[in-house]
């Protein structure tokens, strides 16, 4: 299994423990998550492409994991998350430029091929 598969994997393990130990207050995150995600402007999938260039922003590699594997089920492209991780660095900076490094893993591993390849920094 891939890296990024490694981290979504422990992302929805991490829910799954919270849910049994802490069932009213991930629940009310993951309330709150839909409701904020829910309304009917944006498309489920632009919602999720932005969430991509947040999660780079961030700097957490479960989050890019998530929101890759995501938006991919929702039919974006490699282009269109790359894109979405280049406008993160253009808010973010110099440490968003580095997370793409686990963006470019995320769109290898989640996204087919549609001609926008995603090269591995070097």
């Amino acid at each position: 299994m891939g890296h990024m598969r490694d981290k979504l994997n422990e992302f929805h393990s991490l829910v799954g423990t919270l849910q049994k130990e802490y069932p009213k207050e991930i629940q009310g995150f993951l309330n709150f998550m839909k409701m904020a995600e829910g309304g009917p402007a944006l498309s489920a999938k632009d919602k999720e492409v932005i969430s991509v260039a947040l999660a780079v922003a961030a700097q957490c590699e479960w989050c890019i994991a998530f929101h890759v594997s995501s938006a991919v089920a929702l039919g974006a492209t490699r282009g269109e998350l790359m894109e979405a991780g280049f406008v993160a660095v253009v808010m973010h900076g110099g440490p968003g430029l580095t997370y793409l490094t686990p963006l470019v893993e995320a769109v290898n591993e989640f996204a087919p091929a549609d001609g926008a390849s995603a090269r591995s920094p070097s």
